[in-house]
């Protein structure tokens, strides 16, 4: 129940619309592994899934199941089953027979697809709900029903577009915990749709970020916050900072001073753009010894358990995240440590954001 999928240079453009949905879009998921799609509103994430389920076609490009082009056959032969935010169950079937339906379509019995529908209502925690009209559930339970009947079908992959979304945070914490249940005994090949951060990294082995209609970065979920390939990307994952400056042989200079980067870093010469997570940033005492700047704190928000920092150094705003507990008054004097590990600097700078700022020619080596 699992197999590897290759999607290549997947093109697609709609007749009414100015741009492609998708653009050129390369993406690989090895057997039994999770990938996340995120991506802004419009980005052509769900149009990616529906390409690979065979419910549209693309204008260029293959989609393979281990190796082997599935372009040529219908939906119910791809070895794919997809699962949509709408559970879209069949009204006038029993919950039962909801999710035999797929073992139905590959040609077994009544009896037999009875069977496989049971086994998997036990697998999906609803034991007992088989005689039930698909009316008489709640979200949560006509969820795990869509859920159950698309494992039923035995797919090789598991499309899922945003299928928790609707749900309360309650319940969605409970979808989480059974997705991973079953990943853990089926392992099937999931490829999944969200734009929910925490959702993606808590069920996804890697993220895959699409903007545009074009795949921005593909990677473990830590490397792609940590070390964004593109402002696109850190600015879509929630990144706060970024300072303007050049790169001059193995460091960064810019209104801080010259931040030298982590060994191994590569990074071509000339203007160019450091990020760093805000909550990589730690406030530290003015004298301390790992201070790579000094300033005063601006702002102060709640930011769930921790408090959102602003602090002003340099003339360069510098966001940082404290955890609870920690006394923070406005006008209070600080250093920042920007952690040489948590540095990136990238060169593309598509369009300025207000926390940039000019390059000074301040030679302090932090």
């Amino acid at each position: 129940m699992t197999a590897a999928v290759d999607l290549v240079n997947l093109t697609r453009t709609y007749p009414t619309a100015s741009a492609p949905a998708l653009k050129g879009v390369d993406l690989t998921v090895e057997p039994g592994q999770a990938v996340a799609v995120l991506g802004p509103s419009g980005s052509g994430k769900t149009t990616l899934l529906r390409l690979a389920a065979g419910l549209d076609a693309p204008d260029d490009g293959d989609i393979r199941l281990n190796g082997a082009s599935v372009l040529h056959l219908p939906p119910q032969r791809r070895g794919i089953a997809m699962v949509s935010q709408r559970p879209l169950l069949f009204p006038h079937m029993s919950v039962l027979d909801n999710v035999a339906f797929g073992p139905r379509m590959a040609g077994a019995g009544r009896m037999q697809a009875r069977n496989t529908a049971t086994r998997y209502l036990e697998l999906v925690e609803l034991p007992g709900f088989g005689r039930r009209r698909t009316t008489e559930l709640s979200g949560g339970q006509q969820q795990r029903i869509a859920l159950a009947r698309a494992l039923a079908a035995t797919p090789q992959v598991l499309l899922l577009d945003e299928p928790f979304s609707a749900l309360d945070s309650e319940l969605k914490s409970q979808m989480h915990q059974l997705l991973l249940e079953l990943r853990a005994v089926l392992q099937p090949t999931i490829i999944m749709v969200t734009h929910d951060h925490h959702e993606a990294m808590l069920l996804a082995d890697s993220v895959a970020i699409i903007i545009g209609g074009m795949l921005q970065q593909h990677g473990p979920a830590q490397s792609l916050f940590t070390h964004p390939q593109s402002l696109a990307v850190s600015r879509f994952l929630g990144g706060r900072n970024e300072i303007s400056g050049e790169m001059r042989g193995r460091a960064f200079h810019c209104k801080l001073g010259v931040l030298r980067l982590a060994d191994g870093t590569a990074c071509a010469q000339g203007r160019a753009v450091m990020v760093i997570r805000q909550e990589a940033v730690r406030l530290v005492e003015l004298t301390a010894t790992d201070a790579d700047t000094r300033g005063i704190i601006t702002h102060a928000v709640a930011h769930g358990a921790r408090t959102l920092v602003e602090v002003c150094a340099e003339g360069v705003p510098l966001q940082c995240e404290v955890p609870p507990g920690t006394p923070i008054h406005v006008g209070d004097h600080v250093g920042v440590a920007l952690p040489v590990s948590q540095r990136q600097v990238l060169l593309d700078d598509p369009c300025p954001a207000p926390s940039r700022v000019g390059t000074p020619a301040v030679e302090h080596v932090h």
